[in-house]
């Protein structure tokens, strides 16, 4: 493995608090992030910091975080905040779920950073064991399932205990949908040339991990929208520019870091690529195309109570469409506030990964493909 899981990293059963505080961080990032100018404040959920305490447990649980420098690391990104970004208004044990399942969104996606991201086939096979779980499927024979695959089958217990079937099914959809992009990243990194835009947009909607994150404010909220109006005008593509504002501004702020760890998967990197231009020039055009879709979300949000009214919607539907759109608002502003504060962006976190260093909880997967 990488010299990131030199023996000195020794294993603990004390996962302490780092230190960091629990109030909400300032600035740490570039400051290219004040190119994008959200008109809608971001909230954040005053329990964060149980919700954050409750994911150290679970992660120590699992196996993911085996160190008192894996526990620090993890916990300097603050990844508890982000869900109290999004989810304002949760109850205490919907926030922590969510934190929860962000946190393995996070290491999963940290698993590939290295070498591996550019394995195609291993990559494939551990999605694969993972989407088994959302299938309900068993383990294929002699596989021995992984603490990402068994974490994640306590997560999709949970997840799906009690929701509506359509729920149930839309959750699960979005969730293959994220899984298999891995795949499609794993490919880029591999093949010869430059993605165009809206190429690459098509596979970064799934990769980003923004509908399952919509899903949720359903959940938080106690509802599920009917299926004509979830994917119905103008709420579809009201979730598809909240996918492409989240994508733009985690690009701007996470260029540094992919270009150290040797990524190609980034909209800036694609446009300084195929323009041939600087840096700070493809970080300004990403920040324009965030602009021009959030102009175009509050355009479509402006005329959405109409088209309810056409649509003959009143009462409590018309409330949840309501918390629907504050969700989308949340997750774009949030993702934004997060962004500007965390340690996974900031000097710290781009040392973690340059020089083919990888996270701590980074060798999960296995290498070897049969």
């Amino acid at each position: 493995m990488a010299a990131d899981h030199a023996s000195d990293d020794s294993p603990t059963a004390e996962h302490p608090r780092s230190g960091r505080k629990s109030a909400p961080p300032g600035r740490r990032t570039s400051p290219r992030t004040e190119l994008v100018d959200l008109p809608f404040a971001a909230r954040a959920h005053p329990g964060h910091a149980a919700a954050g305490a409750h994911t150290l447990d679970w992660l120590h649980r699992f196996g993911m975080l085996t160190s008192e420098r894996a526990t620090a690391e993890y916990d300097a990104m603050g990844l508890e905040l982000l869900m109290a970004y999004f989810y304002p208004h949760a109850d205490e044990g919907e926030l922590a779920l969510a934190t929860d399942l962000n946190a393995w969104f996070f290491v999963f996606d940290d698993q590939f950073d290295g070498d591996l991201g550019k394995r195609p086939d291993v990559v494939a096979r551990e999605v694969d064991s993972v989407l088994r779980v959302l299938d309900g499927e068993p383990p294929l024979p002699g596989e021995v399932p992984g603490p990402l695959a068994v974490s994640f089958a306590e997560l999709w217990g949970r997840v799906a205990d009690g929701r509506p079937l359509l729920w149930r099914e839309r959750f699960r959809e979005h969730w293959r949908a994220y899984l298999k992009a891995y795949h499609w990243e794993a490919l880029n990194r591999t093949r010869n040339g430059t993605l165009s835009l809206p190429g690459f947009l098509r596979g970064r909607r799934d990769s980003i991990g923004v509908q399952p994150c919509l899903d949720l404010v359903e959940r938080c909220g106690g509802y599920t929208l009917p299926r004509e109006l979830h994917e119905g005008v103008p709420l579809a593509e009201m979730r598809q520019i909240t996918a492409d504002v989240v994508i733009f501004v985690n690009d701007i702020v996470s260029v540094d870091k992919e270009l150290a760890a040797g990524d190609v998967n980034n909209s800036v990197i694609i446009l300084q690529r195929r323009d041939a231009t600087s840096l700070d020039q493809a970080v300004r055009r990403v920040a324009r195309h965030a602009a021009n879709r959030v102009a175009r979300f509050q355009k479509l949000a402006g005329t959405l109570d109409a088209e309810l009214t056409e649509a003959g919607l009143t009462g409590r539907l018309r409330e949840q469409v309501a918390d629907y759109v504050g969700g989308m608002r949340a997750l774009m502003s949030g993702n934004l506030a997060w962004s500007r504060g965390t340690a996974r962006y900031d000097a710290s976190g781009i040392a973690a990964v340059s020089s083919g260093r990888l996270r701590p909880w980074a060798h999960l997967v296995k290498e070897d493909v049969g």
